[in-house]
């Protein structure tokens, strides 16, 4: 023994492997007849830092980087060393026994373990999948038991030969053949990209019904939810999903009676999805304290292009918010402000927001109540943007101070595509004066002017206007529940001629005038007698010059012109057909009393025929 522990301390000293004894040893005899048998086995997680141990009695542990394979600097035999023999697979493993005893075997057969038996008959099998943690309980009882040995000695234990057994067989690039008490059982939970999860907490926390609508579609791109009845509440929940949703593009939450509750949460919710392009909150009641918060989420939101907020009773306060958006924004590419409340002092204030925006191609301002100095405005603004290719002002009350003003944006904007100013009380005088801009726009393709009152002479004032631009480009023109004449219809054709596609609307054609109706010539003769107070008798004297007081045709015709009584040929041939009852060719005074009398009670039967009955 003493022996022994001197040869440890040498080796220790000079760097090369020694043999440890890790408890005492029970008696000389024993490890004097003592033979191991190592039986190590090809595994690829073959762990460098092994201990073999044979029953707690003697150790085997390659030490210290010096090392050497191949023989080289091998340890000189002790007395207790007996012929050397090694069988170990792979040619850089080299004879572990010449270095601690002949009687120490190392043999490869394919086993699940390492085994360590020795000459007594002891066997224990050490399996490589035990953990490291075990290893490091075993080698800590083992210095505690050691007491002598240090921390340092362990640490300079020879691991470079199994190290390099490890990493001959391990695949570096398979994350389960590494083993290490590093890495902790960690459970690892998928993200939620379509918001399900936070859909239904919030829906119990809320104490509401999820919309099952909602759950079978919210994995689509497009989010139809209209008409739903969400309400505040139901509208809470949805954001909360859509926040974390990531499939969802468009959505229409049009008629969901939202209230300003629900429309601080779309708000809210905007703010952090970064994926929705198009929503649609129309018809919602939001009201004007939404419009604030709108107004932010249009200039800060990245995604969003297009935004309906038709009918949310939006105010001439809130088109403030709207016009501080529009200088903002510069994404919005579609806006929908149609069917609120927009007054005259709102049109002032969206004017000059819409001449400065820079990302807007299409605006919606109709059913609103732009008017007077507003619609002039709305109007300068439309003339001095440079974006806008769609304009829909219709259903306000632009009248002739705003057709002036559409007039001049029609003829300096040369990038307007569609111009809607349908009922917007132009009359005829106010389309002349468009008709006028339109003869010198070569970019505008679809125009309606339906439902204003400018008759036909307007429509026809339009056409002209088109006949004198070479350059016009028009395609469409609306002249809905308008009613047109031949005359209309006479320059449309030559307006067709020079644009052959062009296509026209209109409310159809005027009916035929209807005919006056025909003064009987009795009566324009008892007016001329009433008139000028004459008797009958004094009237006839008129005619009969020989006083026979019978007149020929001829003198009837002679006495009628001088009279001055302005009777065609047709009507006089009708009175001398009608006075002349015998057919003898002339007309006495009789028959001038006669024809007289009947005309006059004719008159009296049809006015009292007119008189309303009564009790």
């Amino acid at each position: 023994m003493e022996s022994l522990t001197a040869s440890k301390r040498s080796c220790d000293h000079s760097g090369k492997p020694n043999i440890r004894d890790t408890k005492s040893a029970p008696s000389e005899s024993v490890r004097g007849t003592k033979e191991l048998h190592v039986v190590e086995e090809e595994d690829e997680g073959y762990e460098g830092e092994d201990e073999f141990r044979e029953d707690g009695i003697d150790t085997v542990k390659p030490q210290n980087e010096n090392m050497k394979l191949g023989g080289q600097e091998d340890r000189p035999a002790t007395a207790e060393s007996g012929p050397k023999s090694v069988r170990m697979p792979g040619s850089r493993v080299e004879s572990v026994c010449s270095r601690y005893g002949s009687s120490t075997k190392l043999d490869s057969r394919p086993s699940t373990g390492t085994r360590v038996t020795s000459a007594q008959g002891g066997r224990r099998t050490i399996s490589r999948a035990s953990s490291r943690r075990s290893r490091r309980g075993s080698a800590t009882s083992r210095n505690q038991d050691r007491g002598h040995s240090s921390e340092s000695e362990e640490d300079g234990d020879g691991r470079d030969i199994n190290s390099e057994m490890e990493l001959r067989t391990v695949d570096i690039h398979d994350d389960k053949a590494w083993d290490t008490d590093l890495e902790g059982e960690e459970s690892s939970t998928s993200y939620d990209h379509t918001g399900k999860t936070a859909y239904i907490e919030c829906c119990k926390r809320l104490g509401i019904i999820p919309a099952s609508y909602f759950l079978r579609h919210m994995q689509e791109k497009e989010l139809v939810m209209k008409h739903h009845g969400l309400g505040a509440q139901g509208m809470k929940a949805i954001a909360m999903a859509l926040v974390s949703n990531t499939t969802v593009l468009n959505v229409n939450l049009r008629d969901n009676w939202l209230g300003s509750t629900g429309g601080f949460a779309i708000c809210d919710m905007l703010k952090e999805n970064c994926f929705i392009t198009e929503i649609d909150l129309s018809d919602n009641r939001l009201g004007t304290v939404v419009a604030a918060a709108l107004s932010q989420i249009l200039t800060q939101n990245d995604t969003l292009r297009r935004v309906m907020l038709a009918g949310n009773e939006f105010d001439d306060k809130a088109a403030g918010y709207f016009a501080d958006a529009l200088l903002g924004a510069t994404k919005i590419e579609y806006l929908n402000l149609s069917h609120n409340n927009f007054g005259e002092s709102a049109g002032i204030a969206l004017g000059p927001a819409i001449s400065e925006n820079t990302s807007l191609k299409e605006l919606d301002l109709s059913w609103n109540h732009l008017r007077r100095k507003g619609a002039i405005a709305v109007a300068m603004g439309v003339k001095n943007n440079v974006f806008m290719k769609k304009v829909n002002l219709s259903w306000n009350g632009f009248g002739l101070e705003g057709s002036i003003a559409l007039a001049d944006a029609v003829k300096n904007n040369s990038v307007l595509e569609e111009l809607d100013i349908g009922n917007n009380r132009i009359t005829t005088e106010g389309a002349v004066l468009i008709g006028k801009g339109l003869s010198l726009n070569e970019t505008l393709q679809v125009l309606k002017m339906g439902q204003n009152p400018m008759q036909t002479g307007g429509c026809w004032a339009i056409c002209a206007a088109i006949l004198k631009n070479p350059s016009c480009v028009l395609r469409h023109i609306d002249f809905s529940d308008i009613l047109v004449n031949e005359d209309f219809t006479e320059i449309f054709k030559q307006v067709q001629e020079q644009i052959p596609d062009i296509k026209i609307w209109h409310g159809g054609m005027e009916p035929p005038l209807k005919p006056k109706a025909r003064i009987p010539p009795m009566m324009k003769l008892a007016t001329y007698i009433d008139k000028h107070d004459l008797r009958l008798v004094d009237f006839f004297n008129k005619f009969d010059k020989d006083k026979s007081m019978s007149v020929t045709h001829e003198e009837f015709i002679q006495g009628l012109e001088e009279t001055g009584i302005n009777l065609t040929e047709e009507e006089i041939a009708s009175l001398i057909e009608e006075l002349d009852k015998d057919g003898d060719g002339e007309i006495n005074y009789s028959e001038m009393v006669i024809g007289h009398t009947d005309f006059k009670e004719t008159q009296r039967l049809s006015v009292t025929s007119m008189r309303p009955l009564t009790s």
